[in-house]
């Protein structure tokens, strides 16, 4: 019987630090972008009643802190990874990924 389970594709460490590293270099780029947004992320407000609506605040949250977010993931990341801490490294390096879309999900319900 256990000759019939499928074995899990594993990725050897030299391999998964090709990855963590070059998802490092996406995140870093994505905090360029990130930077941008936080710039623009006030003009949420315009709008008329935004400045009392939660989710306006929500979303000007999530928008300005993107670049920081992308920038202490891969940190957290390559901590825990030295640490020998696989899944909490994959874990940290997928957070932008998931604030990102966090992100882009309330802002499409500001109002205008």
């Amino acid at each position: 019987m256990t000759t019939t389970l499928k074995s899990g594709f594993k990725i050897s460490d030299r391999g998964q630090q090709v990855l963590l590293v070059l998802i490092t270099l996406v995140w870093s780029a994505a905090a360029v972008i990130g930077a941008i947004l936080a710039v623009f992320s006030p003009l949420v407000f315009d709008g008329p009643g935004n400045l009392r609506n939660p989710l306006v605040w929500l979303g000007f949250v999530l928008g300005a802190l993107f670049w920081a977010v992308c920038m202490l993931a891969p940190l957290v990341g390559w901590i825990q990874w030295r640490k020998g801490k696989r899944t909490e490294a994959w874990a940290a390096m997928a957070a932008p990924a998931a604030w990102g879309a966090l992100a882009l999900t309330v802002l499409q319900f500001v109002p205008g």
